[in-house]
């Protein structure tokens, strides 16, 4: 395993591999004498600039991109928070290896590799108003699970969840690490009727007030009120910059697996962007405390990655536009004064 104990990732989170500040430079620059004014493609440029310092070149590409969706369920999910039953997360798992779901027809089209991991589905997490979620084995596992889905050759990784209850999950760790109660964080998720938001709102509260002990520690927070698909995104993030992968960030869900990151050193995020801003209650707020701006903004609330996965179609444009535009001198086009 990567990390044998909670102190192994703090320890990494102290002295986090950087970018590169020459490559990002010279992808400034070369942006600056592309045939355009400076500026006029906006996020393109930016989202390009990101790329190469994370990438180390001036010309960054996109032939090795992989969506990592990881699969977990939840003992809360008996408290009546989702639409849906716990099966349908080992349902939805299946319908990824048949290609069947949403994420498989727009990695197809962003030419993205589909990995899909699920954890211990027949083990749900334990109900957190009862007690911790995960004790540390169950934790690191699943973080180590994530680690070891990112591939050594890749050029940028999208991180994904499925996991029915999942949005109560990630509303009560933004509770625990950013303040309020349920009815600041829990959204409908899936679709739950109004007497389902009550649950999920009482269930949010009734954990706030069992690990209130616990919250001073952002890991022990993601251990004892997470999920295994949410460490395991997190642990797919630290690989990624162990290796400086670039990361899109899907919705609510795979953003608020990273908060516990952010918490323990705010530059941990510094290769991650938002690939959408997700429909579900309390995503945006998040996004603002991350300082995360999304690429898109399309009403989805769907999970699976594909938010994000449809951001790797800007990011292919933004690409096309760095290395596929002529300099002002190579188009003989007179430059501004």
């Amino acid at each position: 395993m990567q990390f044998s104990t909670l102190d192994d990732i703090r320890g990494f989170c102290r002295d986090l591999p950087q970018g590169d500040e020459a490559s990002a430079a010279a992808a400034t620059q070369r942006q600056q004498n592309l045939t355009k004014p400076p500026g006029s493609l906006g996020r393109l440029e930016e989202v390009t600039i990101w790329l190469a310092r994370w990438q180390r070149r001036e010309m960054p590409r996109l032939d090795h991109v992989t969506i990592a969706v990881f699969a977990g369920n939840h003992g809360i999910a008996e408290r009546g928070v989702s639409a849906y039953p716990s099966e349908v997360t080992a349902q939805m798992v299946a319908n990824f290896a048949a290609g069947g779901a949403a994420i498989n027809q727009i990695a197809r089209l962003a030419g993205a590799e589909l990995r899909v991991e699920p954890l211990e589905l027949a083990r749900p997490t334990r109900d957190f108003t009862t007690g911790p979620a995960m004790d540390a084995a169950d934790f690191l596992v699943a973080l180590d699970t994530g680690w070891r889905t990112v591939p050594e050759q890749c050029d940028l990784l999208v991180v994904g969840e499925m996991g029915i209850a999942n949005t109560t999950v990630a509303a009560t760790l933004c509770a625990a690490l950013m303040g309020g109660r349920g009815v600041r964080w829990a959204g409908r998720g899936t679709g739950v009727d109004d007497a389902g938001l009550i649950r999920k709102r009482t269930t949010i509260d009734a954990a706030l007030k069992l690990h209130r002990g616990a919250i001073d520690d952002p890991l022990v927070t993601a251990m004892s009120l997470g999920g295994r698909e949410l460490a395991a995104i997190a642990g797919a993030v630290l690989a990624a910059r162990a290796r400086c992968i670039p990361v899109l960030l899907d919705g609510f869900v795979a953003t608020a697996a990273v908060l516990p990151l952010a918490r323990l050193a705010p530059d941990s995020l510094a290769h991650c962007r938002a690939g959408h801003v997700s429909a579900e209650l309390g995503h945006r707020e998040l996004l603002r405390e991350l300082e995360l701006a999304p690429l898109l903004d399309l009403n989805m609330r769907l999970g699976e990655g594909s938010g994000a996965g449809v951001a790797i179609l800007l990011l292919r444009a933004a690409l096309a536009c760095h290395g596929g535009m002529a300099t002002f001198a190579e188009a003989g086009v007179s430059d501004a004064d």
